[in-house]
């Protein structure tokens, strides 16, 4: 099973690289790459360092995809959130608040196991600290990418953001993320007690 994570990483490789040839717009898809050009080194560093569990590699892969297609179409131009949208009858493409919940729900497992191995966290603080830092990241995040679209480009500002006329979007995001978090550490918690 060692060679699950390499195997995950070569397909993210080449799918990520498809989606890069022809984006919907190359700045943005410039800026919403930052993630990746993070986060791959980080997670190959720490692979060496300290390995996660194949289950947290596939859940950070399955969010990684999501991310590429949202970078590769602009996030509110994604086809599946058009099909949504035409399917339920939703106001706007709804895309980006899929990834925002699955970046709580999909990563916030990943960050549990990093504080039962790193900072020996136990007991009920072992599922709430994931949950606080999914809030505290996607903050973060909500903050930096407004300061890039003042600093670099705000005429570009509302593409890359992504609000498409909601102005509580930031917020809807951060909750989303947050739920997503909560929900992974509830079923992780009711796995772990069936144990």
């Amino acid at each position: 099973m060692k060679r699950y994570p390499h195997s995950l990483l070569i397909i993210y490789v080449v799918f990520w690289a498809a989606l890069a040839v022809s984006p919907a717009n190359r700045f943005d898809w410039f800026l919403e790459n930052i993630l990746v050009f993070i986060s791959i080194p980080v997670l190959l560093w720490t692979y060496v360092k300290f390995r996660l569990s194949n289950r947290s590699y596939t859940l950070i892969f399955i969010f990684m995809v999501l991310h590429t297609i949202g970078s590769h179409y602009q996030y509110a131009g994604v086809p599946f959130g058009f099909w949504l949208q035409d399917l339920f009858e939703l106001s706007r493409n709804h895309y980006d608040r899929i990834v925002h919940f699955s970046y709580g729900l999909l990563l916030a497992y990943p960050v549990r196991e990093l504080f039962l191995r790193l900072a020996t966290v136990r007991s009920s603080w072992s599922y709430w600290f994931p949950i606080e830092l999914t809030l505290a990241f996607s903050a973060l995040f909500e903050i930096i990418e407004w300061l890039v679209t003042i600093i670099v480009s705000p005429e570009a500002g509302a593409a890359y953001l992504g609000i498409q006329g909601d102005e509580w979007d930031a917020q809807k995001d951060m909750a989303l993320a947050g739920l997503g978090a909560v929900l992974s550490m509830c079923v992780t918690a009711l796995v772990q007690n069936d144990k």
